[in-house]
Formats: C-alpha cells, sequence, structure tokens
C-alpha cells in the first residue's frame, strides 16, 4: 500500500524513487540475494558458532514457516526480547519475510514498559531467551501480558530451560522451509523501534522496508561498507544500531557481525583481533574503556579502519587518542536516532578532516534544517532546532497522536535537539530542546522518572536533570525540594523507591542533590539550565 502519512507527499515519495533511494524491495528478497552471492562466508559470529549466508537464509525460511504455522500473517506483531544471539536476526528477518511487523524489545525494559508495546502492537507471537539479565522471560511476560489485556500470543523461548508457557525456539525451525517469499509490500511496517525520549511512555517508531533499505544503502558511502567489512556489535540486536549493523547490513550488504552477549572491554579487543574486525558503532564509552585496558598496547588492532560514535556527547580528545594509539584507526562522529537512524555524518573522504568537531553532512536525500521557535528556518550559523526529512525517516509512531508534534507542515521530523550548520553544510549539535538524559547513548525521559519520583511521600518538588559524566556521557542527576517536616531521602532511599516501581535500572539517578528551591522561569517553572549550571559549579 502506498503510504498515506500526510508528512510523505506523493511528490517526494516519488522523488525518493526515481532517485534510487528507495527500491521497493522487501528485506528478504535482498537477503535471499545476499545468501546467494556470500554463500558461505560467516553472516553472524558468536563465540560459540557461525552462521554462514547460507545458513542464515535457511534459518530464516524455516522459522518464517514455523511463524506462518502459528497464524502469523501480513500485518501482524512478532515481538523479540532476546540478547545478541542469532535467534534475534533470525526472528526479524523470518517476520518480516512474512510482511509482518518486528517489535525488537530492549531487555533492559521492564513489565510496567513491556506491557505498553504488547498493548499498542498485539504480537501473535513473543519471542524470548528463559532468563537475561538475572529477569526470568516467563515471570516478565506474564505480568506485562496480564496489564496489557490483549490475547495471548504464542511464546517461543530460545536457548536454555523452557519456560512452562512457552515452545522452544528449535520447533520454529522444524517447519518446513518457506519457498519463494510472499508478496509483502515495501511500503508496509517492517520494524518498530521502541524508544523512549522527551515523552514519559515509550513510543513506538515504525520503519517500512524502503525507510530500512535507504538507511542500510546509504551506510555505504558514508562509512565505505562493503563485503569485507566485520563489525564489532555489543549494541542489543533491539536497539537501532543492533537492528541496522548487526542484521540487516550483512542481510542487504554481505557485510557480517561479530555478536557479543555483553559488553566487557578486555574481551572487545579479543574480539577485534581474533576475527579481524573492521568497524564498531556505538557509544564513547566503548571506546574510552577499550583505550583505558592494558591489554591495548599488545593487541593487534590494525584490522580496525573505523569508529563511528553517536548518541552521547562526544569528546573531541577521546577521538584522536584512539586514532593515535590504534592504527588505521578514523574516528568520527555520527548523528542519527531511532526515528531517523542516520541523518549525518562525514563521508570516507573527510572524515579525517572534519568527524571529530562536527556530526557531518546530510547524507544522500536528507534535508536538514535549523529552525527557531516559531518553526522558521534560520541563517547560517544560528543555532535553533534541528530538523530534517529524508528517505530513511521513520513514517510515523504506532501512536499516531504523538505525529502532530513530531513532524511540521513541511514533514520535517522535529528531532528536539539544538545545533548549527556551517557554510559547507557540516552539523554542529550544540545542545538539546527535549527534555532527556543521554546516557550511554540511551536517552531516558526526565518526566518519567520524576513523575515516579514525586510519588514519594517526602518529595515536594523534584527536578532530573543531565551532567556530564566520563563514563556514561551524561548521569541523570536528581534534584529534590523536600516536604516540610519531612526526612531527606538519600540516594539509596530514591533508588530503592524508583525499583519499587520497576523503573528499568538504567534510568535510575546516580546523583542526588537536595535544594531549598529551584531557579524558576518568569512563568514559575524549573529553569532547569540554570539549575544545571548551579549543580556544576559545585
Amino acid at each position: 500500500m502506498a503510504p498515506r502519512e500526510a508528512r510523505l507527499s506523493e511528490d517526494r515519495v516519488a522523488t525518493y524513487r526515481d532517485a534510487g533511494l528507495w527500491l521497493d524491495t522487501p528485506l528478504a528478497r535482498s537477503l535471499y540475494a545476499t545468501a546467494v552471492a556470500r554463500d558461505r562466508a560467516p553472516a553472524l559470529i558468536e563465540p560459540e558458532r557461525t552462521l554462514t549466508f547460507r545458513e542464515l537464509a535457511a534459518c530464516v525460511r524455516r522459522c518464517a514457516g514455523g511463524l506462518a504455522a502459528r497464524g502469523v500473517r501480513r500485518g501482524d506483531a512478532v515481538a523479540y526480547r532476546l540478547p545478541n544471539w542469532w535467534e534475534a536476526a533470525v526472528t526479524l528477518l523470518a517476520s518480516t519475510s512474512l510482511g509482518a511487523r518486528s517489535v525488537p524489545i530492549v531487555p533492559i525494559l521492564r513489565a510496567r514498559e513491556v506491557a505498553q508495546i504488547l498493548a499498542e502492537t498485539s504480537p501473535r507471537v513473543i519471542v524470548t531467551a528463559a532468563e537475561e539479565r538475572g529477569v526470568s522471560s516467563a515471570t516478565l511476560f506474564e505480568e506485562a501480558l496480564a496489564a496489557s489485556g490483549i490475547a495471548r500470543p504464542h511464546l517461543i523461548v530460545a536457548r536454555g530451560a523452557r519456560a512452562h508457557a512457552g515452545e522452544a525456539f528449535a520447533s520454529l525451525l522444524q517447519a518446513d522451509e518457506l519457498g519463494d517469499p510472499p508478496e509483502v509490500d515495501p511500503d508496509d511496517d517492517a520494524v518498530i523501534i521502541y524508544t523512549s525520549g522527551s515523552t514519559a511512555a515509550p513510543k513506538g517508531a515504525r520503519h517500512s522496508h524502503n525507510t530500512l533499505t535507504a538507511e542500510i544503502r546509504s551506510l555505504v558511502a558514508a562509512h565505505g561498507l562493503g563485503p569485507a567489512d566485520r563489525v564489532l556489535m555489543p549494541s542489543p540486536l533491539t536497539h537501532i544500531s543492533g537492528v541496522i549493523h548487526g542484521i540487516l547490513a550483512p542481510a542487504l550488504l554481505g557485510t557480517s557481525a561479530v555478536l557479543m552477549d555483553r559488553w566487557e572491554p578486555d574481551r572487545a579487543l579479543d574480539a577485534i583481533e581474533r576475527n579481524r574486525v573492521t568497524y564498531l558503532i556505538g557509544a564513547p564509552t566503548f571506546l574510552q574503556e577499550m583505550l583505558a585496558r592494558p591489554e591495548i598496547a599488545t593487541a593487534d588492532l590494525s584490522s580496525l579502519r573505523l569508529y563511528a560514535c553517536g548518541g552521547a556527547s562526544v569528546p573531541a580528545e577521546l577521538m584522536r587518542a584512539g586514532r593515535e594509539r590504534i592504527p588505521n584507526l578514523v574516528t568520527k562522529r555520527s548523528y542519527g536516532s531511532s526515528e531517523f537512524p542516520t541523518i549525518a555524518t562525514t563521508s570516507v573522504e573527510d572524515a579525517v578532516r572534519f568527524g571529530l568537531d562536527t556530526e557531518g553532512r546530510a547524507l544522500a536525500g536528507i534535508e536538514i534544517r535549523i529552525c527557531g521557535d516559531d518553526g522558521g528556518a534560520l541563517p547560517q550559523g544560528a543555532e535553533g532546532e534541528i530538523r530534517a526529512r529524508g528517505p530513511d525517516c521513520f513514517l510515523g509512531y504506532v501512536d499516531a497522536s504523538l505525529d502532530a508534534t513530531s513532524f511540521d507542515e513541511a514533514g520535517f521530523f522535529c528531532t528536539g535537539d539544538l545545533g548549527i550548520l556551517d557554510g559547507g553544510g557540516y552539523l554542529r549539535v550544540t545542545g538539546r530542546v527535549k527534555d532527556i538524559i543521554v546516557r550511554k547513548g540511551e536517552k531516558i525521559s526526565a518526566r518519567e522518572v520524576e513523575d515516579l519520583l514525586a510519588e514519594h511521600p517526602a518529595i515536594a518538588e523534584v527536578a532530573l536533570i543531565p551532567l556530564a559524566d566520563d563514563r556514561t556521557g551524561e548521569r541523570g542527576c536528581a534534584c529534590v525540594r523536600v516536604r516540610s517536616g519531612a526526612h531527606a531521602p538519600t540516594l539509596a532511599e530514591v533508588v530503592a523507591f524508583l525499583r519499587g516501581r520497576d523503573l528499568t535500572p538504567q534510568k535510575l539517578p546516580e546523583q542526588l542533590e537536595i535544594v531549598s528551591d529551584f531557579p524558576r522561569t518568569p512563568s514559575g517553572k524549573i529553569h532547569k539550565r540554570r539549575l544545571r549550571d548551579q549543580i556544576e559549579s559545585r
């Protein structure tokens, strides 16, 4: 079906197609073509198993047959909550090959947030691990399903002890291989990525086969990617970075992905050397922690040619240190989000010169505007909100009511970030409009944490602000005004209170400041920028 979103005018859709930015090719068809070309080359590499492209395609066909046998049809949802295992890639690719929507669920989310995702997408099948990061998947999904109110889906469990209510993942692969994939409209939703940004609730960003293919193809020029490349993938295969580089880049470009279930810098150095990894995409903290390891002095990292950082403030000194200490390595910045995976970055040619101090230029087919408070375009060199539109921008949110404030009348996505465009078209991100903390590349809604802390009996008023952190990029600092006569809580008490409300651990504040009052705007609202300056000056 042709896109009906108001932001996608027929003229712009035609432009994307005429320019070859939208190929109208379903993801599975691209995978099967890549599998023929790459055959026995490694696609997904784990410590205990390597899947070749031939094996990956066969698993996807069998998994698609298994999903179809369980009633999955075009437009249905298939959710997965898995570690960085090959089963995650197979589930996503098999789901989309049926015209279904793949819904990755980040493992750090808890039952309250998972319940919302299930209520919005109503998956027919859920694929999960028996246990992930110490949490029983069976227990988590029982709680989430009860809260969501949806019809009970099939629960499929990969690896380990099988949950009492679920089938083993192997049963999916016992189905007959799906032959030629069914007709899939490339404008249909393929993947729904949930992100928690400036609002309290997770938001489901809808990506089609065309938007995702446009993103993958843009990486050829942006990062020089090709079949010879191998990525080290510690980011979850349920996160936009993991989906793009750990699943879709191998499927569409023939690259290889070395999967890490959990980030450990010494294991990362060993994996780079042993597997001849050529590039990484991740938060600055990954690079920082590798450079801090004594093993880096003797590790052979000569294969590593590219490290692209995004998702948090990126110190130029760290990027320079990477270039100096790792032979052949080019470090650079990259700018994007779950909604718009890569808006800007430097190319292979200009990364050395411009990659440390700018986010780069818009990729093919992407337009960037810097807008003022009234939404009007600002002149070159002025700071304002970054807005962008292009072929890899998402179609809209699952909750369509969010779209009105997320796109302007010209169809530009309102990123909520502040930035400046120079005369050469290079973008520099300078801050943000949206009220979020970016910790290790993950966006944390300040409002979500504040709303929960407002329920604490001792807290009269609270503001969560981001503070610079060498380890995580930013940390959340809870600034609290205590009720008259109440005992001021400690950080440990605040954390315990939030844990009791099932807040995802990554979102827990790491600093607590007790204030007698807050700096305020003329209208009486808490002035967070001034508050942050006050806290940092201490």
